[in-house]
């Protein structure tokens, strides 16, 4: 069993519903998003064109972000999902300077927006957040909660959700009523369905069969990190930024 993602860019839309899904799932800080979606534009004046492109944590196969944390804080489940446990996190960084993707967040941080969610529900024991809407789902053994001071967070695939699932399921598709409460939020959320999840282990899986069919690609291969999250669509459907020369031409 090894949980994947793949997200196909010629059906997303860039409308931030996995953000905004995500962030009500694990009650992450406005600011602090566990489901990005970058824009960036390609083009020169007058042919400019904008573009998006959503990025979750990777769930590495070879995370770098294990390999440096000096308390073993970040780890790999079985089922291949890079988690956090915030009881040995001591906040050092290291793992959000080792991650090549930007998916890392350090908690105790400035908001990135106004106002301070912390002030307009503050907590009444050591937490430094307490939203009415919290998560019943609390494990700080695998950085699911309302995050604790002084340690990291990301995206856990759900974890909550995804490990409850029945043993054996090839996938985990929103559309099947058995197993719509298992599908993580963002996947669940997608308007135009541009996410799959399911087991990259098992052959007769869905998402399997797409990266295949579609040829899907994995972000910055070459860090050797081996990312679980696939991307479908043209041109490799990853990003190609290039720097313009001062005659204009680009490389």
């Amino acid at each position: 069993m090894k949980w994947g993602m793949v997200i196909d860019l010629e059906k997303c839309t860039g409308c931030q519903a996995c953000s905004t899904a995500c962030a009500m799932e694990n009650n992450t800080l406005p600011g602090e998003s566990w489901q990005d979606v970058l824009y960036y534009h390609e083009g020169t004046f007058p042919n400019v064109s904008i573009k998006w492109f959503p990025r979750p944590c990777m769930q590495c196969e070879n995370p770098s972000c294990v390999h440096v944390c000096p308390t073993r804080a970040t780890y790999k489940t079985d089922d291949g999902v890079v988690l956090i446990d915030w009881d040995k996190c001591i906040g050092c960084k290291y793992c959000m300077i080792a991650c090549p993707y930007g998916v890392r967040f350090y908690t105790d941080e400035k908001p990135l927006l106004e106002p301070d969610m912390k002030d307009i529900f503050p907590s009444e024991n050591d937490q430094q957040w307490a939203p009415p809407y919290q998560n019943p789902n609390s494990d700080w053994s695998k950085g699911i909660g309302i995050q604790p001071k002084g340690v990291v967070s990301k995206c856990t695939f759900c974890y909550h959700k995804i490990s409850e699932a029945p043993e054996g399921v090839a996938d985990l598709d929103e559309d099947d009523p058995d197993l719509v409460d298992y599908v993580p939020a963002c996947v669940r959320t997608c308007p135009p369905k541009a996410r799959f999840f399911g087991d990259l282990d098992n052959p007769e899986s869905n998402v399997n069969r797409l990266i295949a069919d579609k040829r899907g690609v994995r972000l910055l291969e070459h860090t050797g990190n081996r990312p679980q999250v696939y991307y479908l669509g043209d041109h490799g459907t990853v990003p190609e930024f290039t720097t313009p020369q001062k005659n204009g031409s680009e490389e």
